[in-house]
């Protein structure tokens, strides 16, 4: 037997006090790395949390009606909206004590260390949850070892900066489940057709075992497999105390029944209204490229009721054979929200805006703005100008104008602004563009929000210089509330994935118009639509009285490429433009399509609200005066209709009907002695 000495036992004793104090050191040098490994992460602050999504886009009811996106389906969705089903399968699968370790489950890593060496292959994973987000925020694939240094840097950082709850939610909405489909509620739509939140235990069950091989487990890439994975994650909840066995084999015996495969229950619907949101997003807002990656949720001003309207109005009018072209937009004149926008006939074919984007001549229509300017300027109802043909000098005498009436109809009489406006006389509407100074137009068209570049020229009153429908459908609707400006409003409220209001609409509302002048002018613009003004022609909207059951205000408008109408109540404001993209001169059956649309869709639009007729003001009066005057009906002038003026501007003198048509008889035999150079008296008697 050896005897141990005593200096033997010493030096025994010196290798293991070195030994000791080596593993001492190192174990202090271990933490203080690991120390300075947080402390470094810590100070590098939390990651963003920031990963591609889609943008949502929805209607006024709250219908979704499109979405943005760069390929990635994916729908942020707060944990508690997501079915408890659904987080207890993928925490059983992936990571059963992640609410235990602080990142890295350390059991775990060992366990697969011992099976991939049994093996003496990799056959065992030990990525928790943090270390698979990490991964996926901000890392590739690759298995290399700086990728698994960084991953275990943004793994320190993730948990030092986040709670479990945040990263459980973060990493839900952002793993792939195949299909395009990322995240779960992009997921549960896809496979289906249902909301994260509705998901069975069957359901959830067969989601959660997805994400370990897309391609393998899908159940529409290989049904089997993916039962197989299934059953999997419910033995797995079985064992981690989630479920029975009996609900876990309840669940894996139940049949499945899967969705349309779409990520989204999405009526997309307005093509070119979605496209003008997003001009807003992009232009407006600065918010072009949140709307592809930032998970916005947009709510719009889109009334899908007055689209379908729209859409069908114009899809049941317009010439199935024909190349014309519309654009049509309804707006909320109160407040200026857009409720329906209509840019073309095809939007596949051509995405070309026609309201938003389109200069066209407005014709006729832009003589309510010609108009107002006479009203502010002195004019009343009643005050009259000669309707002849004329041709008019400018430009210093250097060049001329010669202005037609429709069909080349003169009165060859003085008329009343009252009657000019809705019979749309040419002549008259010249002349008090000339009379009032050319240059004033173009002030009183950028008070009412017309922005086109306008030409100071005689043919500017009959909307001879190009403007958007956008803008003249605008500046109606000034009118149509009387006097306060509005501009178009597409978007109500954005709010991005963590419910910040990034963006709300809450235009500041000022009065730019004259109430009472804008009231006058709103009841002569009804007159467009009486059936018939007496001893001249018929007003402009004669062939829609028939159509209508309610009081409307409204302008037409054509030139030889062009057909305009607008129209509106204090409640809905339609504007609708035909018209070739190339010029073609229009047909006359082409110049009615207008007016058809216009008023079939006013009719439907407002079938399930009260009439309401524009309210006047205090300041004016109403009256009743012979339209072809202008001055007060009396027993000699029986046609009269109620007109209202400005107090003090209203007419004080009767018509006298007889007196009048004698002197329009002189007037025209003096005009034809002039013409043929004989009295009237030598045309009939010749010899003489």
């Amino acid at each position: 037997m050896e005897i141990i000495t005593n200096d033997r036992l010493q030096s025994w004793i010196k290798y293991i006090r070195a030994f000791l104090f080596i593993s001492l050191i190192l174990l202090i040098s271990f933490f203080l790395f690991i120390g300075s490994i947080f402390i470094y992460a810590k100070s590098k602050g939390a990651p963003p949390l920031w990963v591609t999504q889609s943008s949502i886009i929805y209607a006024s009811d709250g219908s979704i009606i499109g979405e943005a996106h760069n390929g990635e389906k994916r729908y942020w969705v707060s944990l508690e909206d997501i079915s408890p089903n659904v987080i207890d399968a993928t925490l059983a699968v992936e990571d059963r004590r992640f609410y235990e370790h602080s990142g890295f489950d350390y059991r775990r890593i060992v366990g697969a260390i011992l099976a991939d060496i049994k093996a003496r292959a990799k056959v065992q994973g030990a990525s928790t949850i943090t270390q698979q987000y990490a991964r996926n925020l901000f890392l590739n694939h690759e298995k290399t070892v700086t990728r698994k240094w960084n991953e275990a840097l943004y793994t320190i950082r993730l948990e030092a900066n986040y709670s479990k709850d945040e990263i459980l939610e973060g990493y839900l909405n952002t793993i792939y489940y195949g299909h395009g489909a990322y995240g779960i509620e992009s997921a549960a739509h896809y496979y289906f057709g249902k909301s994260a939140s509705e998901l069975t235990l069957a359901e959830a069950s067969m989601l959660a075992g997805i994400p370990k091989g897309p391609n393998i487990f899908s159940p529409f890439i290989n049904e089997e497999r993916a039962e197989a994975r299934q059953r999997v994650v419910l033995q797995s909840m079985v064992a981690n105390g989630n479920i029975s066995e009996t609900l876990a084999k309840e669940a894996a015996e139940h049949s499945l029944q899967f969705g349309e495969r779409e990520h989204l229950p999405t009526e997309y619907m307005a093509p070119y209204f979605q496209d003008a949101v997003r001009s807003v997003l992009r232009n407006e807002l600065g918010l072009g490229e949140e709307l592809v990656k930032g998970g916005l949720h947009i709510y719009t001003t889109l009334n899908p009721r007055l689209q379908h309207i729209a859409e069908q109005q114009i899809a049941e009018e317009l010439d199935e054979e024909s190349d014309i072209q519309v654009g049509f937009i309804a707006m909320d004149p109160q407040s200026g929200r857009v409720q329906a926008l209509v840019g073309g006939r095809d939007y596949e074919e051509s995405p070309f805006n026609r309201v938003t984007q389109a200069m066209r001549q407005p014709g006729s229509t832009f003589k309510p703005l010609l108009y107002y300017q006479a009203l502010e300027n002195g004019f009343t109802p009643s005050t009259p100008f000669r309707s002849e043909r004329t041709t008019f000098q400018f430009d210093n005498g250097r060049a001329s104008y010669t202005p037609h009436n429709y069909k080349d109809y003169y009165a060859d009489r003085e008329v009343p602004l009252m009657q000019a406006l809705p019979v749309s006389d040419n002549i008259y509407a010249v002349k008090t563009h000339l009379y009032l100074g050319e240059e004033q137009l173009l002030e009183t068209a950028r008070k009412f929000g017309i922005h086109s570049p306008l030409q100071a020229v005689p043919a500017l009153a009959l909307g001879s210089s190009p403007v958007r429908v956008i803008e003249m459908a605008n500046a109606f609707s000034m009118l149509a509330n009387g006097g306060t400006n509005v501009t178009p409003i597409f978007i109500d409220k954005i709010v991005n994935y963590r419910g910040e209001v990034l963006f709300e609409s809450s235009p500041e509302k000022e009065r730019v118009l004259d109430p009472d002048i804008t009231f006058v002018l709103n009841h002569m613009m009804t007159g467009m639509f009486d059936r018939r003004l007496n001893g001249y022609m018929s007003v402009t909207g004669n062939s829609l009285v028939s159509q209508l059951s309610r009081p409307y205000a409204g302008k037409s408008g054509t030139t030889p490429t062009d057909s305009w109408m607008i129209g509106y109540t204090p409640q809905l404001l339609s504007a609708v433009w035909t018209g070739y993209d190339q010029n073609q001169p229009l047909q006359q059956r082409e110049q009615r399509y207008t007016k058809n649309i216009w008023a079939e869709f006013m009719e439907e639009a407002l079938e399930e609200k009260s009439v309401m007729a524009f309210r006047p003001t205090d300041g004016v009066v109403g009256v009743q005066v012979n339209p072809e005057s202008g001055l007060l009906a009396s027993k000699e002038c029986p046609g009269s209709r109620l007109t209202y003026y400005v107090k003090g501007t209203e007419p004080t003198e009767y018509c006298q009907k007889h007196r009048e048509e004698t002197e329009q008889q002189i007037e025209q035999l003096e005009k034809r002695e002039q013409e043929g150079g004989k009295s009237w008296w030598q045309k009939f008697i010749p010899w003489l």
